[in-house]
């Protein structure tokens, strides 16, 4: 039996089927949608929430978790003898992280809890979440995979790529002239996340095609032929462009591992519909 428990947020975006698979504790965030408000990616699943948010005209907001909700799931690891790993959203996009190390903090001394701070979202990190697990099945102590953790976060290399500047404009991300112009102008912003955790415009191109294309070659750069694990994640509404775009990366990245996951409703009340990310790490 593991001896280390690995617990994250939902904005990890990890399928419910991994989660049990694998023995991870997920922490939702809330979703919260006019007066309504759901538990992320429990209450609400990503299919749910997108008709949802295409229907209607009142913008999607989140709220992370309380400490509390943190220390009910520490808690109960730490009294069954776990040591806990932890690693959350980007501390810097959320109070999550915050959360979970006040939850550390109101537990007894001897117990063994662990808060990584992504510096990431989505399978950005819920990549990592996944390594860390399966090291844990195999019986792994907290130090060896904590090390993994940071070896595989080093090599991370994530692009996100938007169909429609809407919804950051509606999020405050970009004013609203700049939203209009590059609609007009069929711009298609590529973002990345820097060291710190911050989302920021990495480079923008005209049409999709070409954003395909440029993302191919941005990964090529980064990893300069060395074999990789590559996840794309996905809202509804991208579904056209998703096989000429693996198809493009399988035919010039050393793939090793190739994962398609969902975007959940959180990240994608930022990023709206037809909205990619793709997540590579070294393998």
């Amino acid at each position: 039996m593991a001896t280390v428990a690995i617990v994250t947020d939902s904005t990890a975006d990890i399928p419910l089927a991994v989660r049990e698979q694998l023995n991870i504790a997920m922490v939702p965030l809330k979703v919260i949608i006019g007066d309504e408000t759901y538990l992320d990616n429990i209450e609400l699943t990503p299919a749910q929430f997108y008709q949802k948010l295409t229907s209607s005209h009142v913008l999607a907001k989140s709220s992370q978790p309380s400490p509390s909700d943190f220390f009910e799931t520490f808690k109960k690891l730490t009294d069954q003898g776990k040591s806990v790993v932890c690693i959350s959203l980007s501390s810097v996009l959320s109070g999550t992280y915050q959360s979970a190390m006040i939850a550390k903090s109101m537990l007894d001394d001897d117990a063994d809890v662990t808060v990584i701070d992504s510096r990431s979202a989505s399978y950005g990190y819920g990549l990592l979440v996944v390594a860390a697990a399966k090291l844990a099945q195999q019986g792994a102590d907290k130090d060896r995979i904590i090390e993994e953790v940071n070896r595989m976060r080093a090599s991370m290399k994530l692009y996100f790529l938007v169909d429609t500047l809407e919804y950051l404009q509606k999020g405050g991300r970009i004013g609203k002239a700049s939203a209009l112009i590059g609609t007009l102008l069929n711009i298609k912003p590529i973002l990345s996340i820097d060291d710190e955790g911050y989302v920021y415009s990495f480079e923008k191109a005209r049409g999709q095609k070409r954003a395909f294309g440029r993302i191919a070659e941005l990964l090529e750069e980064d990893f300069k032929g060395d074999p990789i694990e590559l996840i794309i994640a996905k809202t509804p509404g991208f579904e056209d462009g998703l096989a000429e775009l693996s198809g493009l990366l399988k035919s010039r990245l050393n793939i090793t591992l190739y994962t398609e996951t969902e975007i959940g409703p959180v990240i994608g009340a930022h990023a709206g519909p037809g909205t990619i990310g793709l997540f590579a790490t070294r393998a």
